[in-house]
């Protein structure tokens, strides 16, 4: 192995290309190498639609952006992107580059950047192929500093480099434009801070998403008990569900489905008393700007994926699963699995009524 030069790094590289819940776990890394090497580039590798954010809230200097629909092209369209990247990637002489990623992809990257530090994990979630290369001179545990959650699996490279852990939760603040353009928008509605509950109903698979008729239900109970406002936020693919939950609510419903930015999204979710929605990328952006949350999870376990540092409930069937959805569930993958479709409205309604009591304080203060 590597012996790591106690020289600080100077330019440091993430590789982090997934979906946008990593990506604010994986904030938590680089904001504790910030605060290690505050002289340090840090660039994020990530999908192209996330650069504004990354970069907007301070989570890495710079965002070399790559598409993951060419990289899912034809050979010839995977090779340009590649090509693009790794040039991008090599004019930074990084020396330091952390694989996030873990996969084929990200490791065949990782070695054609060539940084003189190079963490990767051992064991690998995907095992090296045939003839595949390990480009990696460090290893980090697939989890560290005897964490269990996957933030720890994000932070197990400070571990590996000898780096000590100063943060361990996600926290992202909304930009102060984003913060008043939030508050704008939100009394437009006659919405008021602190006085709404957010909602998303929306997930990247079927599957993972809780029925849009029992979403209704809740929503109708809770806001009948506690007289907080609902507001819908979700990307354009979920404005079907949306328009369901709507349809099938007796409570006014602010839909703002489809109608906002990444960064608008944190400045809205931010002002909410509460969030209550599936497993997802805006659960985790709850969370990491402080907002309780009531999370609702299938066959992924919670104790890995469930949000942190905030008050919250994660509610998850009981497992094993009696499948519900034998001709598309994929049971052994969490993000192909129907098992968030067994929960029922009574369970949700008495966590979001034992998470708004414990959170009272917040309520309290604002008025």
């Amino acid at each position: 192995m590597l012996q790591i030069s106690p020289a600080p790094f100077r330019s440091i590289l993430i590789i982090q290309t997934k979906f946008v819940g990593d990506i604010v776990l994986a904030s938590t890394l680089a904001r504790n190498l910030r605060l290690e090497f505050p002289d340090a580039r840090i660039v994020f590798l990530c999908e192209a639609h996330f650069e504004s954010f990354v970069v907007a809230h301070g989570i890495a200097s710079e965002v070399v952006a790559f598409r993951r629909a060419s990289m899912r092209g034809t050979l010839l369209q995977r090779a340009k992107e590649l090509y693009a990247v790794v040039r991008a990637l090599r004019g930074f002489r990084f020396d330091l580059t952390i694989d996030l990623t873990d996969s084929k992809t990200s490791r065949l990257v990782s070695g054609l950047v060539n940084a003189r530090t190079r963490v990767g994990y051992n064991p690998s979630e995907r095992p090296l192929k045939l003839l595949e290369r390990q480009p990696a001179n460090v290893f980090a545990k697939p989890f560290g500093f005897g964490g269990q959650h996957f933030v720890y699996r994000y932070l197990s490279p400070l571990e590996a480099l000898g780096i000590d852990l100063h943060a361990t939760v996600p926290s992202i603040k909304p930009l102060p434009f984003e913060a008043e353009k939030a508050l704008a928008l939100l009394g437009r509605h006659h919405i008021h801070p602190n006085a709404f509950i957010a909602v998303h109903a929306g997930a990247s698979f079927k599957g993972r998403q809780w029925q849009p008729e029992r979403f209704a239900e809740a929503i109708d109970e809770i806001a009948a008990e506690t007289g907080l406002g609902v507001v819908l936020v979700g990307g354009p693919d979920e404005r079907e569900t949306a328009a369901r939950i709507v349809a099938g609510t007796a409570t006014q419903v602010v839909d703002l489905v489809g109608e906002l930015s990444l960064e608008s999204l944190l400045a809205v979710l931010e002002q909410a008393r509460m969030f209550l929605g599936n497993e997802s990328g805006p659960m985790h952006m709850a969370a990491a700007a402080g907002t309780p949350v009531v999370g609702l999870f299938g066959l992924t376990n919670p104790s890995r994926w469930g949000p942190v540092g905030v008050p919250s409930i994660a509610l998850r069937p009981s497992m094993p699963c009696d499948c519900v959805a034998k001709n598309l569930c994929r049971r052994t993958d969490p993000s192909k699995a129907c098992c968030v479709w067994r929960l029922e409205v009574k369970p949700v309604v008495e966590a979001a009524r034992e998470v708004l009591a414990r959170t009272e304080m917040k309520q309290e203060r604002a008025v």
